[in-house]
This record gives C-alpha cells, sequence and structure tokens, in this order.
C-alpha cells in the first residue's frame, strides 16, 4: 500500500485477524470495554464497503484501523497501535491513510467516535478531525462510571 517513516501499510484479510486481536487487546484499556470480540470484526469483515488496513514496522505488525463506508459516508470503526510502538507516526499513517481510502471510493466525511480522556484525541485534533457531537453516557468505565 505504502511506505511512510519506516511504516508499511497494506490492506488487511480475514487472515490477519490475529493481529487485530492481538493488537487491540494489548492497546485498548479493558476497564473500558472498547476492545472488539475476535467475532464481531469477523462479521464486519464480511460486510460490504468494509476495509482493514495494517501497520507494520520492520516486519512487526504495529497496528490496524478498521473502516466502512456508506454511500458518501465513512466511519473509522476501530484504530490501535501495539502500546511498545506507540508516539512513532503509526496512528497519524494508518488515520491519514483511512482519509486517502475513504475518498478514493467516495466518501465525502469520515467520521470517528472516541471516548472523553482518550489520549487519541489529541492526534485526531493534529489530523483535522472536529467535535460535532457528544454520546452522552456512552462509555461504560470502573465501577459502573459512565462516560462521553
Amino acid at each position: 500500500m505504502s511506505t511512510m517513516l519506516g511504516i508499511d501499510l497494506r490492506s488487511g484479510a480475514v487472515a490477519d485477524l490475529a493481529i487485530v486481536d492481538r493488537i487491540m487487546q494489548a492497546a485498548f484499556d479493558a476497564r473500558f470495554g472498547e476492545a472488539w470480540t475476535h467475532n464481531q470484526v469477523l462479521g464486519l469483515l464480511a460486510m460490504p464497503g468494509v476495509w482493514l488496513t495494517i501497520a507494520e514496522v520492520g516486519g512487526e505488525p504495529a497496528g490496524f484501523a478498521l473502516c466502512r463506508r456508506v454511500l458518501e459516508e465513512a466511519e473509522l470503526l476501530l484504530l490501535a497501535t501495539a502500546p511498545h510502538l506507540r508516539r512513532r507516526g503509526v496512528a497519524a499513517a494508518l488515520l491519514r491513510a483511512v482519509a486517502s481510502d475513504a475518498s478514493a471510493q467516495g466518501a465525502r466525511t469520515l467520521h470517528l467516535e472516541v471516548r472523553d480522556g482518550n489520549e487519541a484525541i489529541k492526534l485526531y485534533s493534529n489530523e483535522g478531525f472536529a467535535k460535532v457531537g457528544e454520546r452522552r453516557d456512552y462509555y461504560r468505565g470502573p465501577n459502573g462510571r459512565l462516560f462521553n
């Protein structure tokens, strides 16, 4: 797909689900229940308009992005970087690739959602995303506390 700053990006497939599972479990804070199950990702990959992008650094799986497009709207569903490879531009490279792919597929907008307090908010802001709404009490955190 492309190479940027030693980051190789390629199209993913069902055969990459073990990579997705491993990175997702390591990257997402279990207290918030944000990781998807293997079967949820598998089911989504079977749907039209869904694509997976895998990032590698030095041949090692470093991150992934899972997206879908419906008509002129695309949505970034999952974005994760292996914790030991964070702050090396992997997530930014994936986000830029997703935006480019979405546009090439005819999407005029790209949406994502993120929990308040998530460190990725800075990345999204730096890449030109802006807050357009809020899902009140959508995420459940430790001790049942709800987050936007």
